[in-house]
């Protein structure tokens, strides 16, 4: 339900290796299904800065604004860290938080911290990302790592024994990407001839 009350901004928050990007793609699928006359844009922050000052050197903020205000019903911004690099960045980035926020647009960001711990960042922009859905993310139980080794092999079309799967997820505890590396590297000397 997008821009419903009390998930606007919705800010995912995670260490890296998670899937918040994963997740910010989901959304915007998601979005893209339920409801396809909504217009979509996903952007990294650090895309956005670099447009934002590009906009600034070619005196073309206004068409900045418009592509990211007025062009968009869904903004989708991934690695939100960034942002508390440019003190004119911050500026539209607050801006186009709180035009989301009143004309009932949807805003969903991804960051690896907490908004409290993005260094750099504007009290009230850190402020705004506190306000609306905080989803923090964290490393999934054992149970559910067991369950995404197996989902990665049926993708592949093999098998390994239950107790390599619940070794390597009782082993690998940092990140899903680390949890995929680990069996990715099993695989590979599993395959290689002796």
């Amino acid at each position: 339900n997008p821009a419903a009350e009390g998930y606007n901004p919705m800010f995912i928050c995670g260490p890296p290796g998670m899937g918040k990007t994963h997740l910010l793609h989901a959304v915007g699928n998601q979005i893209r299904v339920s409801f396809p006359q909504l217009r979509i844009t996903y952007i990294s922050a650090e895309r956005f800065l670099n447009e934002c000052v590009s906009s600034i050197r070619r005196h073309e903020m206004d068409k900045f604004r418009q592509k990211y205000r007025e062009n968009s019903d869904i903004l989708l911004v991934d690695d939100v860290q960034y942002i508390g690099r440019g003190e004119a960045t911050q500026e539209e980035f607050f801006h186009t938080i709180n035009t989301f926020i009143e004309k009932k647009k949807q805003i969903v960001v991804a960051c690896d911290r907490m908004p409290k711990d993005i260094l750099g960042i504007e009290d009230r922009s850190r402020s705004r990302l506190e306000w609306g859905l905080i989803a923090d993310i964290s490393m999934p139980d054992l149970e559910t790592r067991v369950a995404i080794l197996k989902t990665k092999l049926q993708e592949k079309n093999l098998k390994l024994p239950e107790d390599v799967l619940e070794f390597i997820a009782s082993n690998v505890k940092k990140n899903i990407r680390e949890l995929e590396g680990a069996l990715n590297s099993l695989l590979i000397y599993y395959k290689t001839p002796k």
